[in-house]
């Protein structure tokens, strides 16, 4: 199958690395899965440990461009850092023999979220949401570590399975290592360039990305946003045609409300709200981390659900009894004076032996005054 990150072209003459053993004799490539502007990735296998992998080549031509080299090796250092398991793997980045810049990765097996919108339709938000909560947590680490990815977009977001067999595994792909050029953007994608180089998607093009700014976290936060907007409706949240309308609308149009994109298709009002505010057009009005852009989502997914990856929330789908609000967490807290004790009663004794024994007494004594009095009575007559 075609691996995801480079557009597949017909190659008429024989790839010289087709059945080469590069690195020391590390790895042989196998076969070419995917090329585009700047190189090609190719499937490899590790024999030493007895794995494939996933190899990038870059063209030897780029040698020549020292802030591309010293920024590739600089980036991969930092992705080779990264260990979330919702990162895609890089082991190590080498210059081979004749100059070519070479990045070697795990191997992946599925579609990338374009492939699996493009080819099943919009994603009901009960599947889009786990995905893109996989994805803030990988984020979450690499901004953590200083990281920013600058290029989000459907492609680079790999749906794999995991180690159990799960489907709809996320792994973030390309965190901006080799994306310099406009062919290996997205079909209308441009380059923009300021302090060397600032590069990205329109359609997914954070306001302050688009006018060459300083970018942050929430830059990903907001293109991340625009993301699970496609995947949930299958269109961008504005209405445009070249890459310059959409920059226009990042930076200066309200997006499409997510409930009046699609006829036919309603979404809790919580998760418009969400990205709402994941797209706010000013930084400081976003989720100020990609985990808490995910924590937001998680507390939008019904109860029951539990998926992989998920963000711990602390919301009603995670919450304990003793925690699931404010009040039930005092009333848990605050010592409660114990019922009072009642002591047992003796059981009533019933009143009519006694009647009784009272009765037969005194009947008893009468006989016997009566017989005193008779003998005292016979006395006297005597």
């Amino acid at each position: 199958m075609r691996y995801p990150w480079y557009p597949s072209r017909a190659m008429a003459v024989p790839d010289p690395f087709i059945g080469r053993d590069i690195l020391g004799g590390q790895f042989r490539i196998l076969q070419k899965i995917g090329t585009g502007g700047m190189g090609s990735v190719y499937k490899a296998s590790q024999p030493s440990i007895n794995r494939m992998v996933a190899v990038k080549i870059l063209h030897p031509k780029l040698a020549n461009r020292s802030d591309l080299v010293s920024r590739f090796k600089r980036e991969a250092s930092a992705m080779s850092h990264l260990d979330h398991p919702n990162t895609v793997k890089v082991f190590l980045s080498e210059v081979l023999e004749d100059g070519s810049l070479c990045i070697v990765m795990e191997y992946l097996e599925g579609k990338n979220l374009h492939q699996t919108v493009r080819s099943g339709g919009p994603l009901p938000y009960q599947r889009a949401l786990p995905i893109l909560i996989q994805v803030c947590a990988a984020l979450d680490e690499a901004h953590r570590k200083g990281i920013i990815h600058r290029d989000l977009k459907p492609e680079n977001i790999f749906l794999c399975k995991d180690p159990l067999g799960n489907a709809d595994y996320a792994k973030v792909l390309d965190f901006g290592l080799t994306k310099v050029t406009e062919q290996e953007m997205r079909p209308g994608s441009i380059v923009l360039t300021q302090e060397g180089m600032v590069f990205g998607t329109p359609e997914f093009m954070s306001p302050e990305q688009a006018q060459g700014k300083t970018l942050d976290p929430t830059s990903d936060v907001y293109s991340l946003a625009v993301i699970l907007y496609e995947a949930l409706t299958g269109k961008l949240p504005f209405n445009a045609k070249t890459p310059m309308e959409y920059i226009q609308h990042h930076v200066a149009s309200k997006p499409i409300d997510l409930n009046a994109r699609v006829t036919g298709l309603a979404f809790p009002p919580a998760l418009a709200e969400t990205l709402a505010k994941a797209m706010a057009k000013k930084p400081a009005h976003r989720y100020a981390t990609a985990s808490e852009f995910g924590a937001a989502l998680q507390l939008v997914m019904p109860e029951t659900s539990q998926e992989p990856g998920a963000v711990p929330s602390g919301g009603p789908a995670s919450a304990s009894p003793v925690s699931a609000s404010p009040a039930t967490a005092r009333s848990a807290t605050v010592p409660v004076d114990p019922p009072p004790v009642v002591q047992p009663h003796a059981p009533a004794k019933s009143t009519v032996p006694l009647i009784v024994g009272v009765a037969v007494g005194s009947l008893v004594l009468g006989v016997i005054i009566t017989i005193v009095l008779m003998k005292w009575l016979n006395l006297l007559g005597g």
